[in-house]
């Protein structure tokens, strides 16, 4: 049977997701280097599952579909999240920041980490969202691209400014208005994964390394620069370097950023394309420079004082992990309020504090300072306003854009 278009995958595709698992994104560590889960979490049935026989959804623009909420007589909720992105107590298994939402509200929270790639998740869902059904969930945590799907086909709630004061005040400015949902009407952001330039101030021998097209002319580290496998960090990363908009671009110049990178590869510039594993090599110094995780060299740093890392003039991506209500869950106003929860400035401190990532919540320093001042003081945790000014997004593509981006990249890197 012929599966509904938007939610077809072709090959390429399919190898992507495949190497965004098993080492890149998708296996970002939250608060370590690895994040769980793996190729292991998804196996090649639950990708053909995709791909074959689906179902079409029962509205793809525009609100999503009209839901009963019974936040009212119904104190409790749901929320799926990934794996270590929570805060947790010293005993381990305690959720201080859920346990405090609770407590002011009422709200039981039913925390569950059962978001392991977004791939997999997006297949465990995708029966109830298109037959109209509650999948049991009233707030999930997915990453932007899959963020987008579920918006652009209607199956998220259109959220309520009513009870998201905190959360519209603070949202920074750099997250209030992506591509796939103008005006955050529909989604905010959990956190942000930020792609820089890193590099090992030892293998370069005190040379700082802070650009692109450093990585890929700079003939003192021929045969030691890494690029990553995930296309639109590469892809965006390379865009910006050549004067181009990750927002905004072209065809041809999406042909002009693979030339360029495919030159690095024909005079063995570049080592190779890497997931995160770039990691242990960087480390090492076997890579000299590479782009990288913003999270991992924060992790890198704690035990290596040689890792350096810039954000090049022209700029950086920033993708973000979303917080979204399913279509039909029955609690929306009280997952609305949790989310509101997190956009108040201790809370949020106390959740950046713990998992590292780009906070995405503005006047938190002072809070998080409270915890760690070394933290609070990290851009890669808290932009300040040239870092932030930087960051840019990759563009939403369509389904033949995608397809056919992933197929010239699969070709680059040799996947």
């Amino acid at each position: 049977m012929e599966q509904y278009e938007p939610d077809r995958l072709s090959a390429a595709q399919l190898a992507a997701i495949r190497r965004s698992m098993t080492s890149g994104r998708g296996a970002l560590g939250r608060r370590s280097l690895l994040r769980a889960g793996g190729v292991g979490a998804l196996t090649l049935g639950g990708l053909a599952g995709l791909t074959a026989c689906g179902i079409p959804p029962a509205k793809r623009e525009g609100q999503g579909p009209a839901s009963t909420d019974d936040s009212a007589k119904e104190k409790t909720l749901n929320f799926s999240n990934w794996t270590e992105y929570m805060d947790t107590g010293e005993d381990g298994t305690s959720r201080p920041s859920l346990e405090a939402f609770t407590k002011r509200t009422g709200i039981k929270v039913k925390y569950t980490e059962d978001i392991n790639d977004n791939v997999e998740f997006f297949g465990k869902i995708k029966p109830q969202l298109a037959a109209g059904q509650d999948t049991g969930r009233d707030l999930i945590c997915v990453t932007d691209w899959l963020a987008a799907r579920i918006i652009r086909l209607g199956w998220a709630q259109k959220l309520d400014p009513a009870n998201l004061p905190h959360a519209y005040a603070n949202l920074s400015a750099q997250f209030r208005s992506p591509d796939w949902d103008p005006g955050r009407s529909y989604s905010y952001p959990w956190t942000g994964i930020s792609t820089v330039v890193a590099y090992n101030i030892k293998a370069t021998g005190g040379k700082k390394v802070d650009s692109v097209s450093q990585l890929l002319d700079d003939p003192a580290l021929k045969g030691r620069v890494g690029f990553l496998t995930e296309m639109r960090d590469t892809i965006g990363m390379t865009l910006l370097d050549l004067g181009k908009d990750p927002g905004a671009f072209t065809d041809a110049d999406f042909d002009a950023a693979v030339g360029r990178l495919q030159k690095g590869v024909d005079t063995k510039q570049i080592r190779r394309f890497t997931g995160n594993d770039y990691t242990s090599d960087l480390n090492k110094g076997d890579i000299a420079a590479c782009l990288a995780w913003a999270g991992d060299i924060i992790q890198l740093q704690a035990d290596n004082p040689d890792i350096r890392y810039a954000i090049p003039r022209a700029g950086y991506i920033t993708s973000t992990d979303n917080l979204l209500v399913p279509a039909n869950s029955r609690h929306k106003t009280n997952a609305e309020k949790l989310i509101d929860h997190y956009y108040q400035l201790p809370n949020a401190a106390q959740l950046a504090a713990y998992i590292n990532f780009v906070c995405p919540v503005d006047g938190v320093k002072d809070e998080l300072a409270k915890i760690d001042p070394e933290l609070a003081a990290n851009t890669l945790i808290l932009p300040d306003k040239a870092m932030a000014a930087k960051s840019h997004s990759f563009r939403s593509l369509t389904t033949e854009q995608e397809t056919a981006y992933e197929e010239k990249f699969a070709r680059l890197i040799g996947a």
